[in-house]
């Protein structure tokens, strides 16, 4: 009958505008055809046999570019202090996002993404500037030789000066359009990158982890600062980080709390050597005179910013100023590999056991599983964070595939992490046709009793040119709930969303690109770190500026589970200090679990339509009856365990639905 009509679920009966309750089935099942599925398996959904990240013409700011499953809400350039300096890092707070720079940091308001205002351009040059937050306070990463504790412009000419800069800055941000600078801590090699501790059994303190780089600092400069292998120098300020504790009714007080040697009793990685197109280049850069000298097991080209820094020592150590003469350049070529060698902690004879890593590139703390992921040069290290002032290591992994270790995200339970390898430090092409898929990629691991297990490897998969820097960079986890996905940067590759709750069969399943900044030159852009944030992901374009974008539904993901991911609001956001999201009851949330179970083909297209008929029916109703039926849907979602491949997503479902009935 036309005015009759079954909910499709639990017996529940709906006649023109009241309802009878008939016997609930074992099935509930209604007369009539099941809807087949228009759903894939992920792994089974058909890619273009032609990739359009491939071709793109270049420019700056008109580049062509090509988006796929992605929106972009808008690209707004840097500010005019800030164009031609490389942007970093980002962090979030309330509407605001906070991206660094060489030059400084900037204030960007997203209250509107289409049309983000800058609301602040905070001047203060050091390398890199990296940013976190937290309440009220901002903190900034030097590392350089040129940042000056006054935020100055001028640099740092003098190898030992009480001007200089090396280690974390602390602003004052509770009014954020005029941020007060309030503090520094010093350390013994700068800041390339920290990360910020949120610990929740303290709640007058945070604490920042520090990963310095650099040389070691003169001890005339900063007392303590000495380095050298720690059997030779048990003081050195290699083979650790620094931990600084931060009280937060006293953030002037912040200092170094601990320097934990993390790396004890590893010895030197497995490495790859270079590719047969590597060789070539560096035999031809040594026909062409340029500067090579051994780092890290291979020869490399010494270029750009550190082949400046080189030569302008080698004026300074003549008391000379201005620019480096022919004879500078003569000195430094007599003994470049001297200098590397000093810069990198001493000459290791190449016969001997070599020591493991003695530094961190980037620390992702997850305090509330107590876990961090070091992406510490030639290993992936696992920390127990539960102690925040001295954390321990659980497990280390090293690959032969992997040369540069540098980030890590874990993905919301705790259970496996992804580290990335940035493979020729960032400048390089390596995203080449004669690169391997598994170098300066992903590789994803599962956690099992505090220790790491390989699971796969997982790379941008479009070719790029050889004037396009090409490796894996930073991203962040994206929250739709019960699944695993994450946003990623890959510099000149631009960036890419993948698909990991299967760790050992990644898949993409959105990008966006641009075509290279030039089509004859090796110029640095590209995106330094890509991440989600309320609803928006949020590209730190290194060239350009501030790139919005938002997820759009596709075979590889519906907009359920996109508006399940978008319940999830936070005051403030660092991608180091990884967050563990927490989503609030929602019809969305359930209906991203049907969606899930579906595109998996765990539960049949008979239950999938009835409890989605059923949730339609619930929604539009309220108080006592939307109860009622949200009870039934429970029960009848508890009963069907056994119809099920994946007990563990229905679970899921019935709490989902047990949350909406208050």
């Amino acid at each position: 009958m036309k005015y009759l009509q079954w909910v499709l679920f639990s017996g529940i009966l709906l006649m023109t505008g009241c309802m009878a309750q008939k016997p609930a089935t074992q099935s509930g099942a209604a007369d009539g055809d099941v809807p087949e599925s228009t759903m894939q398996p992920l792994t089974e959904i058909a890619k273009p046999e032609v990739d359009p990240r491939e071709g793109l013409v270049a420019g700056l700011f008109d580049a062509e570019e090509t988006i796929w499953n992605l929106k972009k809400v808008s690209t707004t350039i840097s500010p005019e202090d800030f164009i031609g300096t490389t942007n970093t890092d980002l962090a979030f707070k309330d509407n605001y996002v906070i991206q660094g720079n060489y030059n400084g940091f900037v204030v960007w308001d997203m209250t509107d993404p289409v049309n983000p205002e800058v609301v602040v351009d905070f001047v203060c040059p050091a390398s890199q500037s990296d940013v976190s937050v937290y309440g009220d306070l901002l903190f900034v990463s030097g590392e350089g030789l040129g940042g000056r504790l006054d935020c100055g412009t001028d640099g740092v000419e003098d190898r030992v000066s009480e001007d200089r800069l090396r280690g974390i800055r602390i602003f004052d941000i509770s009014d954020i359009t005029n941020p007060l600078y309030i503090s520094n801590v010093q350390t013994c090699r700068g800041s390339h990158t920290h990360s910020v501790l949120v610990d929740p059994a303290d709640e007058e303190n945070v604490y920042v982890y520090v990963s310095g780089s650099a040389p070691v600092r003169p001890e005339e400069e900063l007392p303590g600062c000495t380095s050298g292998q720690t059997d030779e120098n048990p003081e050195t300020a290699m083979f650790r980080i620094e931990v600084i504790q931060v009280p937060l009714a006293n953030p002037a007080a912040a200092a170094i709390v601990n320097s934990p040697r993390i790396f004890e009793g590893l010895v030197a990685p497995p490495q790859h050597g270079p590719t047969r197109a590597e060789r070539d280049a560096i035999r031809k850069a040594k026909e062409e005179g340029a500067y090579v000298a051994y780092v890290w097991g291979q020869d490399r080209v010494i270029s750009g910013r550190r082949l400046r820094n080189l030569l302008n020592q080698v004026v300074q150590e003549r008391g000379g100023e201005g620019a480096p003469t022919a004879a500078d350049s003569l000195v430094l070529r007599e003994n470049l590999q001297a200098r590397i060698d000093a810069m990198m902690g001493g000459r290791i004879d190449p016969d001997a056991e070599r020591p493991g890593p003695n530094q961190c590139h980037d620390i992702t703390l997850y305090p509330e599983v107590g876990l961090a992921g070091g992406a510490c040069e030639g290993y992936g290290i696992l920390l127990d964070i539960t102690n925040p002032a001295a954390p321990t290591r659980l497990d280390a992994v090293a690959d032969s595939n992997f040369a540069y270790w540098h980030s890590a995200t874990f993905n919301n339970e705790g259970t496996s992490v992804v580290f990335t390898d940035e493979w020729g430090g960032g400048m390089q092409p390596k995203c080449r046709d004669t690169d391997p898929y598994e170098w300066g990629a992903n590789a994803i691991f599962s956690i099992r009793d505090g220790q790491m297990e390989f699971e796969s490897y997982f790379k941008m998969p479009a070719t790029q040119t050889t004037t396009e820097n090409c490796v894996a960079h930073n991203g962040s986890l994206i929250p739709v709930p019960g699944r695993d996905i994450m946003v990623q940067g890959w510099y000149q590759g631009g960036i890419n969303l993948f698909d990991f709750t299967d760790p050992a069969n990644p898949v993409e399943i959105a990008f966006h690109d641009r075509g290279p900044l030039s089509e004859t030159d090796l110029t640095l852009a590209g995106s330094w770190s890509v991440y989600w944030y309320n609803g928006y992901i949020v590209n730190s374009e290194i060239a350009r500026g501030l790139d919005i974008f938002e997820i759009v539904p596709s075979e590889y993901i519906t907009q359920n589970e996109i508006d399940a991911a978008n319940t999830v609001v936070m005051a403030y956001k660092n991608a180091q200090g990884q967050p563990k999201y927490q989503w609030p009851a929602s019809f969305a949330k359930a209906r991203a679990y049907l969606d899930q179970l579906e595109r998996s083909r765990e539960l049949d297209m008979r239950s999938v339509s009835m409890l989605r008929g059923a949730l339609d029916e619930a929604e539009q109703l309220s108080g006592k009856k939307r109860a009622s039926i949200l009870r039934n849907i429970r029960g009848d979602v508890d009963a069907m365990m056994d119809k099920t491949s994946n007990q563990a997503k229905l679970a899921m479902l019935s709490s989902a639905v047990e949350e909406l009935e208050g």
